[in-house]
């Protein structure tokens, strides 16, 4: 008689019941880091916002564009020109401390005011090195434009900064706006920064972050899993 080899019935389950539990722990873990980024960028666009509108509560101006900073805020390097615009190519004139780049001196007065953590001193050049950034390393912006959806009204918007995979940006618009990325209040971006190249929707090129361009059916465009994508809340 010829004694037979192999894995019996019980053993061959075993196995898999393993299997199943690593594969499971894997997607749990998995799972569990995306809510962290996402509850990461939403508490960061919350914490921007209440700082800007509190800053405009008490200064009676904007964050960036306020003309006074350096004299009434401690340690404020820059001024704006109090123009009521955050803008990345203001006009300084005579104003003494004058920044042009008002979207960079916006984070020097909010940390210097105390509406944020951490320090952040502009310079007056177009360098933006000492932004807050992204958990993906992006800086964000904070500024007047139309960088936002389809861009056809200027607004003060804060952007998320790019690098963030389509799925995550689609999950903060479900938790805090409307869920679709060219309508509501938090909308997609094509904010570049510091990104090596621009977050691009359905009407530029593939992969895009958005199905389409058009408002009323855009949705996030999940499936292709494009890894650079961005948004924007819009004040």
């Amino acid at each position: 008689m010829r004694k037979q080899t192999g894995f019996t019935l019980i053993e061959i389950a075993i196995v898999l019941v393993i299997i199943g539990l690593l594969l499971g722990g894997v997607l749990k873990g998995q799972e569990l880091i995306t809510s962290a980024r996402v509850r990461n960028l939403i508490s960061v666009q919350d914490g921007v916002k209440a700082a800007f509108f509190g800053f405009q509560d008490r200064f009676r101006a904007y964050a960036g564009d306020y003309l006074l900073a350096t004299t009434n805020i401690t340690g404020a390097t820059v001024n704006g020109n109090g123009n009521g615009r955050i803008e990345s190519a203001g006009t300084c004139g005579a104003i003494a401390g004058c920044v042009a780049y008002e979207n960079i001196g916006a984070w020097d007065q909010l940390s210097h005011a105390g509406f944020i953590n951490g320090t952040y001193t502009a310079a007056a050049t177009a360098a933006d090195t000492t932004n807050p950034k992204n958990p993906y390393g992006i800086y964000l912006d904070l500024q007047y434009d139309l960088l936002y959806g389809l861009g056809t009204v200027l607004k003060h918007n804060l952007k998320t900064g790019g690098q963030i995979p389509v799925e995550i940006v689609a999950e903060v618009d479900r938790k805090i706006d409307d869920g679709a990325p060219l309508t509501g209040a938090f909308q997609f971006s094509t904010y570049q920064g510091n990104g090596a190249a621009a977050p691009t929707g359905a009407a530029v090129a593939s992969p895009a972050c958005t199905s389409t361009a058009l408002p009323a059916t855009a949705i996030w465009n999940a499936t292709n899993g494009s890894t650079n994508c961005g948004g924007a809340s819009i004040f």
